[in-house]
């Protein structure tokens, strides 16, 4: 009997210790293979951390940007390595597919589902925050600009060179260039010169082999994949070489808010037939918030017209007299400024007393639990639909919607032109919102359940076969890859491929098949390559 239980007890302390003892295996080796394939004019050893480096921690949840996935039971990465040199980078690629090690990569943490620094089997990540150079080149109205840089110092170097320039990207400033970019990049100037992708001329990739390429070398199919189709399912991109545009000197902006005591559903009606059809060089965005409403104290919802206009306010005020009268936009509505300080003014900065070295802080001011999803609507919704989704809203209170405008140049460019299909025969994209500050699965479970609720209740209102999801609003209820089988990753592959890509998916696999035939860069909403 106590022969048996001491041979219970061995096999017991054996499996219990063996992936300790594997993943100790495991870890050694890879350091030894990054350290032995590092460039010596550019040390690997001082980039690396790993959970006995008393920065681990720091470095991991530096640009961890969604509170869900920095708790104490979040997978933690087997590493980090900090690249400085694309050495580091090509390193990474060979080491870890050697070790059969899941590589996540990450520029600035901002992934709605955390799928750039999370995983559920051993993984490490490849964090490209320090390459973050920006080249302005104003004579060739050009820039390349590494993946690891943030929208904001985008924003401000271009500002140092010019007053009359400008890039069309999102309205955070803390966002990392190289999922923003990858995955289309919209913002505010996008109906006069398109998204972030439609301005990109050249790039730098790390491929499957370790080679860098360039749009030249890397061949126009891979070059079409990575402007819109997600490029952690392609290589690691480490820059992207871009048009800068032309903005006038003074460009106004403006937020006019109403209630439905102050006839919200019509304006909303109204906005919905002219927010595309505006002059290119409006673009107002529509926020809905469920708030209190001063006349009756009882839940109404408030209607914030937010806007960027590319000109003075005297010139927007009669173009909004002739296409949006309704909305009775005043003089002393209008702010006027430049264009790099309209970039505060969007992410809610105070105008008077911000200065613009502001846009230089990689920190987000807040971080918050949060979830987010997408829809595209073709039609606009009636009148009576409105009033019914205003009834949901203030019966879920939280759930934010808001309301992006297309036409302009979004409806010159073709579906086919680039990964992100979205153009043409949309009216306006809409971003479900909620937020919270209390952690907890119970709490993140009636939160996340809330902001399903209501897009579960817009279904027959949005775009249908298929309900169209937007790439850089990562939502993973559209389905995950469990990089099970070929057959299973293309199946599965295929839900959630064809709601963010339409019909660009099969040419997104096809590349995929050919530049990455193994699968090695993957994440739970990768491209799949073909099952045969």
């Amino acid at each position: 009997m106590r022969a048996s239980a001491i041979l219970l007890l061995s096999i017991l302390i054996f499996f219990v210790s063996w992936p300790t003892i594997n993943s100790i295996s495991l870890h050694e080796t890879f350091l030894q293979c990054l350290n032995n394939h590092s460039d010596l004019s550019y040390p690997i050893s001082s980039q690396i951390y790993t959970p006995e480096n008393s920065s681990y921690s720091s470095v991991l949840q530096s640009y961890i940007r969604n509170l869900r996935f920095n708790t104490s039971t979040t997978p933690k990465p087997l590493l980090i390595l900090t690249a400085t040199h694309h050495s580091h980078v090509q390193a990474a690629i060979l080491c870890s597919q050697k070790q059969k090690l899941l590589m996540k990569i990450r520029s600035g943490g901002h992934d709605y589902e955390g799928i750039s620094y999370v995983a559920n089997v051993p993984f490490f990540i490849l964090d490209l925050f320090n390459l973050r150079s920006i080249d302005i080149d104003i004579e060739s109205e050009t820039a390349w600009v590494e993946a690891g840089a943030t929208l904001g110092e985008v924003y401000y170097r271009i500002a140092e060179k010019s007053s009359t320039h400008g890039f069309p990207a999102g309205v955070c400033p803390t966002v990392g260039v190289g999922g923003h970019f990858s995955g289309g990049g919209y913002g505010n100037m996008m109906r006069k010169y398109g998204l972030s992708v439609d301005n990109i001329i050249d790039a730098q990739i790390v491929d499957v082999t370790g080679q860098l390429l360039d749009r030249e070398s890397m061949g126009e199919d891979l070059f079409w994949a990575i402007r819109g189709g997600g490029g952690a399912s392609f290589g690691v991109i480490l820059s992207y070489k871009v048009k800068l545009v032309r903005v006038p000197e003074t460009v106004t902006v403006f937020r006019v808010e109403r209630t439905l005591e102050e006839n919200g559903t019509e304006l909303v009606y109204k906005w919905q037939q002219v927010a595309d059809k505006l002059h290119e060089d409006i673009f107002i965005r529509l926020i809905m918030t469920v708030v209190n409403s001063t006349q009756t104290g009882e839940k109404t919802i408030r209607a914030s017209f937010f806007c960027l206009f590319l000109g003075e306010s005297d010139r927007l005020l009669s173009l909004m007299n002739k296409s949006f009268p309704e909305l009775g936009l005043q003089k002393t509505d209008c702010i006027e400024t430049n264009w790099v300080r309209s970039t505060l003014y969007w992410y809610d900065f105070p105008l008077a007393t911000t200065a613009t070295d502001v846009l230089l802080d990689r920190t987000p001011s807040t971080l918050t639990y949060l979830k987010r999803k997408s829809d595209y609507v073709k039609e606009p919704i009636s009148k009576k639909g409105l009033e019914r989704i205003w009834k949901k809203m203030i019966e879920l209170e939280t759930p934010v919607l808001t309301f992006n405008p297309y036409g302009g140049k979004m409806a010159e460019i073709l579906p086919s032109e680039t990964p992100f299909p979205h153009r043409a025969g949309n009216l306006y994209k809409i971003q479900y919102a909620v937020n919270w500050n209390q952690g907890g699965e119970e709490v993140w479970n009636r939160y996340i359940n809330l902001v399903r609720k209501l897009y579960n209740f817009m279904t027959p209102f949005v775009s249908k076969s298929p309900r169209e999801a937007f790439l850089n609003y990562r939502d993973l209820d559209l389905g995950v890859n469990h990089q099970l089988t070929a057959i299973s990753r293309y199946v599965e592959g295929r839900v959630y491929g064809i709601k963010y890509f339409k019909g660009n998916f099969d040419r997104l696999v096809h590349v995929k098949t050919r530049v990455d035939p193994a699968n090695f860069f993957r994440n739970e909403q990768s491209i799949p390559r073909l099952p045969y």
